[in-house]
């Protein structure tokens, strides 16, 4: 299969480096030099050059922010029956472009990162592919999630953004309060150094994509949960009352199982 990637960061060079073994793949970016490092493939820098390689399927892994420009772009370029893709992690706007778009298409969101995830070993990490899309498109990226050892799991696309609002935003967000009290000092101790490493580790990513994850319509009412708990610890702690909070830490035990 001729396989064009839109997107030569993280993420397009890790699909880039995995597709490349098996199948005919060319990788596109408007930055020559991000193109250095992409092995084993036809390298791109102008649109023109995908109109000669007749891609099967395109797989879009830019940057949110500019996802559906993209995919714009590429468009007048592609064959009539080439697939697109995309593998973000925020759907806004794509199912009103797909709708409109006359090409098949396959969404998906592979839940792990550069960041957080070992990309040599995702056997505990997770992939959501979208309902609505091509039986051939579905298929190829099970197929591709499977061969990773991914847990997959079949959304639409609106319970896809519920899923997300409670898998992402609430840690995200969690993460934020964290560092937003973090004081300019070391503080000791291996919990507080763990989370400060997640609160790295986030503060590292796209701030677009921050913010996009965070404005889910679904994810106000996660907000208003976090808000609700912190209400009830604070009176515990304000009441010192022990066998509140030993009610508490054992609904939050009950949670984790």
């Amino acid at each position: 299969m001729k396989i064009l990637i839109i997107g030569a960061g993280k993420m397009g060079s890790f699909f880039c480096d995995l597709l490349s073994q098996k199948h005919d793949v060319a990788i596109f970016d408007t930055d020559p030099k991000r193109l250095l490092f992409s092995y084993m493939c036809r390298r791109f820098s102008d649109l023109s050059e995908v109109d000669e390689f007749e891609p099967d399927m395109v797989i879009n892994a830019a940057t949110v922010k500019y996802t559906l420009d993209a995919f714009k772009s590429v468009l007048p370029h592609l064959p009539e029956r080439c697939i697109l893709s995309d593998i973000a992690s925020v759907k806004t706007g794509l199912p009103e472009f797909y709708a409109s778009c006359g090409q098949p298409f396959v969404s998906t969101h592979p839940m792990f990162g550069p960041t957080f995830a070992s990309l040599s070993n995702l056997s505990n990490e997770n992939a959501i592919i979208i309902s609505e899309g091509d039986h051939l498109g579905k298929v190829f990226f099970k197929d591709l999630y499977s061969s990773l050892n991914l847990h997959i799991e079949e959304y639409t696309f609106s319970q896809h953004d519920e899923t997300i609002a409670y898998s992402l935003s609430i840690p995200f967000a969690s993460t934020l309060v964290f560092a937003g009290c973090m004081k300019h000092q070391d503080a000791p101790g291996t919990t507080f150094k763990r989370h400060k490493a997640i609160a790295d580790g986030l503060m590292s990513e796209d701030d677009y994509l921050l913010s996009e994850i965070l404005f889910n319509p679904n994810t106000s009412g996660q907000l208003e949960k976090i808000q609700q708990k912190l209400a009830e610890l604070q009176d515990i702690v304000d009441k010192r009352d022990s066998e509140a909070m030993q009610a508490y830490l054992d609904k939050v035990r009950q949670n984790l199982k």
